[in-house]
């Protein structure tokens, strides 16, 4: 395929993406809600700073609805919570022949796939540190695992073609025919980064914490319960092992992961996740509607029991709302559900 990539959401991920497609010789269209955002990237392109590269880009930015013509190649990169109303709004510019490919969180090709068709969602799955800073400025903090897959397995010639793309970005990208498994192995993480943003301390200090790590192993059994009860196998990555959270797993096992985890988040420059900055700098929703909820209530589906994830996701609403302060202490409140 050819013409110019659609970034649709040039924020931490969408940014730091397009921006190496640009160094790589392609043509990249940005698309964003933020007007600010949009008017510094036209004035002064899009700068990317961190330790793995550092670089300004210039590239056309426009508002959702400024942008004309129609595009084979849509890197769909906004929040999770926004997928809905972005796959709305971008299927009009999305070639027939056309793909979208869901470099996001959570499981929101389930989503596109519903706005768009099945046959034009790629499934794919990021975990490499960024954040955005300022209108114009997006900070790539760490180096993590970069996969994508055709949402039915099969090896096409167009996901072969983002493979390769990907890796000039992430030379250790993996394609994959299990993509599902990767998504249910990050929504097992991912559940467990919500539970960290419950507080201030960092991701590795939190996974550190022997007190705590009980109840965030019971916290990523439940995921992994429901991922099994859909007949998913969650898949390993950036030294987090989803077989460590088995029923079957033994204590050597866990723990294990949870040094992993910790030797990895102490690597990264970005020492708290996204949905931390989301509560504690942005004061602004996460996306723990589109990524949580969808694990209690598909377990609901299948008769599997999620208290903890739905006690996270209660708190993160507290949070949100200006109800809960962020403190250690709600892990032990966390506890309490368990018992």
């Amino acid at each position: 395929m050819s013409g110019p990539i659609v970034i649709w959401g040039a924020g931490a991920i969408g940014g730091t993406l397009g921006a190496s497609f640009i160094r790589a010789g392609e043509e990249v269209i940005f698309v964003d809600n933020a007007e600010d955002h949009v008017a510094a990237i036209n004035e002064k392109g899009l700068t990317i700073e961190g330790p793995i590269f550092q670089d300004t880009v210039h590239a056309k930015a426009y508002r959702p609805e400024d942008l004309d013509g129609t595009f084979e190649r849509i890197y769909l990169c906004v929040k999770a919570h926004h997928t809905a109303a972005a796959s709305h709004a971008l299927v009009a510019h999305l070639a027939s022949d056309g793909y979208v490919v869901s470099a996001q969180n959570g499981l929101n090709e389930m989503t596109i796939a519903q706005i768009v068709g099945q046959d034009r969602v790629i499934g794919c799955f990021v975990n490499f540190g960024a954040d955005y800073l300022s209108p114009g400025v997006v900070h790539y903090s760490g180096k993590g695992a970069v996969v994508i897959g055709e949402l039915d397995g099969r090896e096409t010639e167009r996901v072969l073609a983002i493979y390769r793309l990907l890796q000039g970005f992430e030379p250790r990208a993996i394609l994959t025919d299990n993509i599902w498994g990767y998504l249910w192995g990050k929504l097992i993480y991912g559940t467990l980064l919500f539970a960290t943003a419950l507080t201030d301390d960092s991701i590795a200090d939190v996974l550190a914490n022997q007190k705590y790590r009980p109840v965030l192993t019971r916290l990523a059994l439940e995921v992994g319960q429901v991922a099994s009860a859909n007949k998913i196998q969650p898949q390993a990555f950036d030294g987090f092992d989803p077989t460590a959270f088995s029923p079957h797993a033994s204590a050597e096992e866990t723990t294990r992961s949870f040094d992993d985890m910790v030797a990895h988040n102490r690597r990264s420059l970005k020492s708290h996740s996204g949905i931390w900055r989301d509560l504690a700098i942005r004061k602004r929703k996460t996306e723990v509607d589109a990524q949580v909820l969808p694990v209690v209530e598909i377990g609901r589906s299948l008769g599997v029991a999620t208290p903890l994830a739905a006690r996270v996701v209660a708190m993160i609403h507290e949070i949100e709302d200006g109800n809960r302060a962020l403190d250690i202490t709600n892990l032990d409140a966390l506890e309490e559900a368990a018992a």
